[in-house]
């Protein structure tokens, strides 16, 4: 028996060393002390502590209350051990508050040729400079972290006061030419509030690939609300010197506007969203309103460009300037090229009237590009388009929707009044419609389309729609044809009110087509559910069928 047992022990111990170390678990208090050991009943004071004290597979737990420091990572994760973690006590918010605090381009957090790194449930707050030149940041990102995610964490009051200055929300800057910051989610937080200078509330600068920016709410802020930037010789590789190969999807950004920003001169042209110089980004699903010009796709840098941008699914709304802004903004600057716009809502974008704007902005240089299935709801005698120069070509517009009292349109540099007259003169929207797009809601920002819009069945047969969703996430040609703007409609015929819930008001609008046929009185074409000239028991039986349906988006 005791042989027996040496050999078994013998045994364990020979493969212990191939099995994983347990991941360690510990806490952050303040009312904790570094002395202690971190564990849930004798925590830690500093989260700076925390982080210099954690490997590969620990999570610190930080409890609610104020920690007046700015936390640098030191340690990494890694891809056997698992990610370094480090988040907020279920039920509690800590705060890292900048208070008082300062260094050379300071972060609140700082993440630094690391990887392997989640940050989640932080409220990062009030880190304010008068310095020109230093960039403070609530998140910074650098060099060549990977692996990086950042989760439902608050970021406010990042200031830079000085004239000329700059700040961040959260930035990511990836200097090497060794290797890109990759692997980058920054998903389900809030960038408000903020002095940001000459700079970015949400930023992907330089060499910086494979990423995902989703679900993040950026307000009321002096610039830019999310941007991908390229050829800023922050990467000293020109070829790797641009954000790409990423997705920005379903974020909402309001009130971006730049004309309380000194460095602006009064001028209201801060972008909601923003591809300065990137390449195969897709913008998807996305609700940007009341920003100075809702999308922007353009490059800073002469003979430089954006290219390969998809911009899909987004509610582009009231904007002060402008919905949709494409090409080098001057003559002495880039271009964009092989851009698709396709299934875009623009709706009463240049609220301001400034001259310049429109639901589309064609800027100089912008060549190759698509604009297809969007609805373009413009205000009274707005632009839908504005093209005043004569540096774009090969552009392609068709399968779109206009629609707005006095709109016009302006193809190199001549305005049209008429739909036939621009058509004329620039060969272009074939197959395009002006209509009322016949949304469900729009002055409650509802926009859906309703069951009657002439948007059903009307967006270009000839794309591929494989894989493609809606705004609400519902299949693209759910009834053999894409719809044009975002909402796909639903399959649903029985939601005759277009509300997203088949009920009580559906079936009286049923009843009281009960039992007619085509033509009589009281007769309504899509209560004829089984689509027989009749309605009665069949299309009854239907609806029956359908009974409470409730559409995705409801």
């Amino acid at each position: 028996m005791k042989k027996h047992i040496f050999f078994v022990l013998a045994a364990a111990l020979f493969v212990m060393p191939t099995m994983p170390l347990l991941a360690g678990t510990y806490y952050v208090s303040t009312t904790g002390s570094d002395a202690n050991d971190g564990s849930g009943s004798a925590p830690w004071l500093t989260i700076q502590h925390a982080v210099d004290s954690v490997g590969p597979g620990d999570t610190v737990y930080v409890m609610g209350g104020v920690y007046n420091e700015l936390v640098n990572f030191n340690n990494s994760g890694s891809a056997a051990g698992g990610y370094i973690t480090l988040q907020n006590y279920d039920g509690e918010t800590p705060v890292i508050d900048g208070n008082g605090l300062s260094g050379s381009d300071p972060g609140l957090i700082k993440i630094d040729y690391q990887h392997h790194i989640k940050l989640s449930g932080f409220e990062l707050r009030n880190l304010t400079t008068t310095n020109k030149s230093t960039t403070p940041a609530g998140i910074w990102v650098l060099g060549t972290s990977h692996h990086i995610e950042l989760h439902n964490n608050l970021v406010h009051h990042i200031e830079n006061n000085a004239t000329g200055g700059n700040a961040h929300g959260i930035a990511a800057y990836g200097y090497s030419s060794v290797s890109s910051i990759n692997n980058l989610v920054i998903k389900g937080n809030e960038v408000r509030n903020c002095i940001l200078g000459w700079s970015e509330s949400m930023v992907l600068n330089g060499n910086v690939e494979n990423f995902i920016v989703e679900n993040n709410i950026v307000h009321d802020n002096d610039n830019i609300g999310i941007d991908f930037i390229g050829h800023e010789g922050t990467c000293n590789d020109a070829a790797l010197d641009q954000a790409r190969d990423g997705i920005c999807i379903g974020n909402t950004v309001y009130n971006i506007d730049s004309l309380p920003n000194p460095a602006y001169g009064g001028e209201r042209c801060a972008d909601g969203i923003y591809v300065d110089g990137g390449k195969r980004i897709t913008i998807e699903k996305n609700i940007v309103h009341h920003c100075n010009i809702g999308v922007e796709i353009a490059s800073e840098h002469k003979d430089k460009g954006t290219s390969y941008i998809i911009v899909r699914n987004n509610i582009i709304r009231d904007s002060h300037s402008g919905g949709i802004f494409i090409g080098g903004y001057a003559s002495n600057k880039g271009w964009a090229r092989d851009c698709n716009i396709v299934n875009n809502t623009l709706y009463n974008n240049d609220t301001d009237d400034c001259g310049w704007g429109g639901e589309i902005v064609m800027q100089y240089y912008c060549s190759d590009n698509l604009f297809e299935n969007n609805i373009f709801s413009a205000g009274p005698n707005r632009f839908f388009i504005r093209n005043e120069n004569t540096s774009c070509s090969n552009n392609t517009f068709n399968y779109n929707l206009y629609y707005g009292s006095g709109g016009q349109w302006n193809w190199n540099n001549t305005t049209y009044s008429t739909f036939s007259a621009y058509k004329t003169a620039s060969g272009q929207d074939a197959n395009s419609i002006t209509a009322d797009p016949k949304f469900v809601d729009a002055p409650n920002q509802d926009f859906h389309i309703r069951f009657d819009s002439p948007c059903i069945n009307a967006a270009d047969p000839s794309l591929d729609y494989t894989s493609q969703t809606d705004i609400d996430a519902e299949p693209r040609e759910m009834s053999g044809r894409a719809d044009i703007g975002v909402d796909e409609l639903s399959q649903k015929q029985a939601d005759f009110t277009r509300n997203g819930l088949i009920n009580m008001d559906d079936y009286a609008i049923f009843s009281d087509s009960w039992l007619t046929e085509t033509g009589q009185a009281n007769w309504y074409v899509l209560c004829d559910l089984f689509e027989d000239g009749r309605i009665d028991a069949e299309d009854l039986r239907e609806f029956v069928a359908d009974w409470l349906w409730k559409a995705a988006w409801y």
